[in-house]
């Protein structure tokens, strides 16, 4: 199948996502994870329009690019002027790029109109052609963004065209038609290219926003119609309602469709490099994504799970190592005896052996889960249950009470808060207190403070995330909570959960499992597997 170049526009048109600003630094480092993605170039900003692109462009050519080439974004001059004598085109021509993509009007509306650039039709025909000549002249690569080019060909067809015949004349290296409102539908943006393929000589790109959802889909119609260029972001993230989403288009184009987009064996960067950019985004991640998210993989009914044990084509559309991913069985309600099985096969428990013990799991999981415990996220929670199902797990502490005060003596100071616990191990009791940022950390601080007597490497962990969620609002103050906690130390991190109406209750319970966890880990690594005490 032939090859597809993969555009990516992250850095530029993804930034202006609302929710997205990205440092100079941050940019420098999408940028050398793209190139080691393997994407075919990357257009790194607008020279001249800020000072941040300026110095982006330096940061990058000083590091280098491995495989992609650097790509400057910028419009035509200005009508009246020659592009010689433009500012923000001088920019890009300081800027080094290894090419540029020029941006101009194909919609009638948008030249003459209140909100155009207020020149004539011939003008803007003019200003196109002639700044893609004089880059022309500087840089072997010089595309052309066509603008509202389905909405203005919808409108003014003739125009629409009359402007990519500029640009051609001009040299463009390759037409990119832009889905810029994103409201157009596969049909219409189809019918467009198999008409322009027998008008138009130049290559053709594509560039969907998502306004309509139809950005992915749009794009993939566009290449089976014979575009061979597709432009996009890092997780579809864009102005408004986002770009089309190259974690989808890449596997869509390469895995389905068989074409050539990034080398085969960088596709398993996908899902590390679509986390990268969220992270460095500060932006949460969708779990729901197709191919890279958390969920795109997980399986939650006995039905399915059952299935995806026997053959995981059932309900597995691709393998997920392929994009970096991985297979989660969640364990839930809906769970049945498979889910349970297999979440023991990671945990390194044989469950096959033993029908009496599986369904007591599953029994107990519906009872909890009935009262708003989740173990999806809780791994640490759901191993330490199994273990104390089967009766291997062995008691480390036996709590004997704890009281936690929080007081504030006056409106210009900050609360204080005091826990005091004690607890017994091996019929020693040990009495202490502690104090904390709050409740919670006064809590946790007085647990490991009464641990690390008989237990020291409890020093190790610590405490990475911590989650609240109101299960059910209709009672108020009262309503019943789940903690999530995350935990870890110098070797792994765990995830442990807590469910009461009382919050203090519910942490206790998430943070007694977390280093009841890591005192069962360190035991496992020591002894092998534990016995009941």
């Amino acid at each position: 199948m032939a090859k597809i170049e993969i555009y990516d526009t992250t850095l530029r048109d993804g930034s202006q996502s609302e929710d997205v600003n990205f440092s100079l630094d941050d940019k420098n480092m999408i940028a050398h994870k793209l190139d080691q993605l393997g994407v075919d170039y990357i257009e790194a900003g607008w020279p001249g329009a800020n000072p941040k692109d300026d110095r982006l462009f330096s940061m990058i050519r000083e590091m280098g690019l491995k495989h992609a080439r650097l790509i400057a974004f910028g419009s035509t001059c200005r009508p009246g002027a020659a592009p010689e004598n433009d500012r923000l085109i001088k920019s890009m021509v300081d800027a080094r790029p290894d090419g540029v993509t020029i941006f101009g009007k194909t919609w009638d509306a948008h030249v003459r109109g209140d909100g155009g650039i207020g020149c004539t039709l011939d003008e803007n025909l003019r200003i196109i052609r002639d700044t893609i000549a004089y880059l022309k002249t500087m840089f072997p690569v010089v595309f052309f963004d066509a603008e509202h080019f389905f909405d203005g060909f919808k409108n003014n067809s003739e125009y629409a065209l009359t402007a990519l015949q500029a640009a051609q004349e001009g040299g463009a290296s390759r037409l990119i038609l832009c889905d810029t409102n994103g409201g157009g539908f596969s049909s219409e943006i189809t019918k467009v290219i198999r008409f322009l393929k027998e008008t138009i000589d130049c290559p053709l790109g594509i560039h969907c926003h998502n306004d309509g959802d139809l950005a992915v889909a749009n794009s993939i119609c566009a290449v089976q119609f014979g575009v061979d260029h597709v432009q996009g972001t890092i997780n579809g993230i864009g102005e408004r309602c986002g770009n089309a989403n190259l974690c989808s288009i890449i596997p869509n184009l390469s895995l389905k469709l068989g074409h050539e987009t990034i080398p085969r064996d960088s596709m398993r960067m996908l899902n590390d490099i679509s986390r990268f950019v969220d992270e460095i985004g500060n932006l949460s991640h969708n779990k729901h994504q197709p191919y890279v998210g958390e969920s795109a993989f997980a399986h939650k009914g006995g039905v399915h799970v059952n299935a995806v044990i026997n053959d995981p084509t059932t309900y597995e559309h691709i393998d997920p190592s392929l994009v970096g991913n991985q297979r989660r069985v969640l364990v839930s309600d809906q769970s049945g005896r498979s889910n349970i099985i297999y979440k023991a096969r990671e945990f390194n428990v044989d469950l096959t052996k033993d029908d009496t013990a599986a369904n007591k799991i599953v029994t107990r999981i519906k009872d909890l889960e009935n009262c708003g415990f989740q173990f999806e996220g809780a791994d640490a929670s759901l191993e330490l249950l199994m273990q104390k199902a089967m009766g291997f797990h062995m008691r480390y502490f036996k709590l004997k009470g704890f009281r936690v005060n929080t007081e504030r003596r006056s409106d210009d100071q900050d609360p204080m808060s005091e826990a005091t616990i004690m607890i017994e191990v091996d019929g020693n009791v040990e009495h202490t207190a502690a104090l904390g940022n709050g409740p919670v950390n006064a809590l946790d601080q007085a647990l490991r403070k009464a641990l690390q007597k008989f237990y020291p490497s409890i020093l190790d962990v610590e405490l990475l995330d911590y989650k609240v969620r109101v299960i059910s609002s209709r009672q108020g103050t009262e309503s019943v909570v789940r903690v999530l906690i995350e935990s870890g130390d110098k070797k792994d991190h765990w995830n442990t959960v807590g469910v009461s109406s009382n919050i203090i209750e519910a942490s206790w319970m998430a943070l007694v499992d977390s280093m009841d966890y890591k005192l069962y880990k360190d035991s496992k690594q020591t002894h092998g597997r534990e016995t009941t005490e």
